[in-house]
């Protein structure tokens, strides 16, 4: 019996170890909570932002152990000085300032979740109903409405503008945010304006405002808008944080996605939108998968337009859902 003790006593100890925990540092590490509870989140007043307060308000983000507040921004390039000066841990902002902000060295971007895609008649070159411009050419010399420069707003525009036979550097695109440009447009500070919903509606049903030009049409036909990001520094040492993030908002992005009626109540609740003009909006698409092939579609046009300094590598800024 004595010289069985050896085992029996490797078999306790193993058993032991077991059932302590031992040699579980990657479950462990899957498993534990955030290491920051209380996050701040930069968003924009749209449609797009739809995902996330869905994930609030669905309690997707208490799931994780996360506390949200929410910064309103005035458009993706105000997301970059945020993030990098961590006034907002997540963002959710376009690809073509992401992009741009990487390819310069100005933000190590990480791509946590895919936000929005373009469908038809979301992104419109709209003009006053009193305006004399009727055809795209029109716009040649004229002043165009854009929330921020150097955005997908602004390049997306460039494309449909040349597609139209406009040569886009005839254009001074004006920087505008959203909830101004309507008021701009009719008063006539521009000629024009690149609006997205609610605003096109809005502006439709109170003024009386024309749509000239789908933007996401031809080229940029279903085109990918926006992400939800974080920066490197922040999935390095905080990445049970943004894996937290990760999953609540692929939630939100999985609601919003399905159920349109639920994207109206957060949109009247959260973003302000009246009821009449929550329920003729012309709505894009959540998706809940973040595809390098489809991203890179951003990367293709802004390259083709020279809005990047220097290549960049979509694949190694996407962050893989967690397991």
């Amino acid at each position: 019996m004595c010289r069985h003790r050896p085992h029996w006593t490797v078999f306790l100890l193993v058993l032991a170890c077991v059932l302590s925990g031992c040699g579980r540092d990657a479950d462990e590490s899957a498993l534990a909570g955030p290491e920051l509870n209380k996050i701040t989140v930069g968003v924009l007043p749209i449609v797009d932002s739809a995902s996330l307060y869905l994930a609030m308000r669905n309690g997707y983000f208490a799931e994780e152990g996360l506390e949200v507040e929410v910064k309103t921004l005035a458009g993706g390039a105000a997301a970059v000085p945020g993030l990098r000066n961590d006034e907002v841990q997540f963002a959710l902002g376009n690809y073509v300032s992401f992009f741009a902000a990487q390819a310069a060295g100005a933000l190590d971007v990480k791509l946590v979740a895919d936000a929005y895609q373009a469908s038809p008649g979301t992104f419109m070159i709209m003009v006053s109903r009193d305006s004399p411009m009727r055809k795209a050419r029109d716009l040649a010399g004229k002043k165009i409405a854009v929330n921020t420069r150097a955005n997908v707003v602004e390049l997306t525009a460039r494309s449909a503008l040349q597609t139209a036979g406009v040569d886009p550097d005839t254009v001074t695109f004006v920087p505008i945010p959203f909830p101004e440009m309507t008021a701009a447009l009719v008063g006539g500070a521009v000629d024009a304006a690149v609006m997205v919903e609610p605003y096109i509606t809005q502006a439709q049903k109170d003024h009386g405002v024309l749509p000239m030009i789908d933007v996401m049409s031809g080229p940029t036909a279903q085109f990918p808008i926006a992400a939800w990001v974080a920066t490197a520094k922040l999935a390095t040492e905080k990445p049970n944080t943004v894996h937290a993030f990760q999953r609540a908002i692929i939630k939100g992005q999985a609601a919003a996605a399905n159920n349109r009626v639920e994207v109206e109540r957060v949109l009247t609740e959260f973003v302000k939108v009246d009821t009449i003009t929550v329920s003729l909006m012309q709505l894009g698409t959540w998706p809940t998968t973040l595809e390098e092939t489809r991203i890179q579609r951003v990367v293709d046009l802004m390259t083709s337009a020279g809005q990047l300094p220097k290549p960049i590598d979509v694949h190694s800024m996407i962050i893989p859902p967690p397991a």
